[in-house]
């Protein structure tokens, strides 16, 4: 190639006439059309405008609420999403992280009755022992901890431990 003005492209004139092209917007699928749909929804006695997506996700909450446990999987993963999504966007400042050591024997206690696993026991006859909840295992815990343990021996007096801290044994096929 020779420095004169036989080149390919005379001085001033674009290789690309026509530019870039623009870059084309994604294609509309049919879950941003449904989502994008306004529904009516009564609750609470009242009527409340929300969209597919938002419905979804109320019924999502109620169906885990209710114990089914594909749905509390899901509202897990939604909340683990949000938290990813809040740390994301607050503002941490450097040097200031607090690391909490230690148990927190609450914490434990409110998982297990989130998740239906627990509940409450009626309080002690004893006065001394009010500030204590104490938590007594759902039935098809103790079914299914069974079914797993079917090969295995379980001795009468751990079967009496667990017969008392279920809240209704006699719903449990024992061994």
């Amino acid at each position: 190639m020779s420095r004169g003005g036989d080149t390919r492209f005379r001085k001033g004139q674009s290789g690309n006439p026509k530019g870039r092209p623009r870059k084309q917007p994604p294609p509309v699928s049919a879950f941003d059309v449904i989502f994008e749909k306004t529904l009516s929804v009564t609750q609470n006695g009242g009527e409340r405008e929300l969209t597919v997506e938002e419905a979804l996700q109320l019924r999502t909450y109620q169906d885990a609420l209710a114990g089914n446990r594909a749905a509390r999987r899901e509202v897990l993963k939604m909340i683990a999403r949000r938290e990813t999504w809040l740390a994301a966007r607050s503002q941490a400042k450097p040097g200031l992280v607090e690391i909490k050591r230690g148990y927190e024997g609450r914490t434990a206690d409110e998982a297990l009755l989130l998740l239906g696993i627990a509940s409450q026991d009626e309080p002690p006859m004893a006065p001394e022992l009010d500030d204590q909840v104490r938590l007594k295992l759902e039935p098809w815990v103790i079914r299914l901890g069974l079914r797993r343990a079917r090969r295995r021996e379980i001795p009468e007096r751990d079967i009496a431990e667990i017969r008392r801290q279920t809240r209704n044994p006699d719903e449990v096929e024992w061994p």
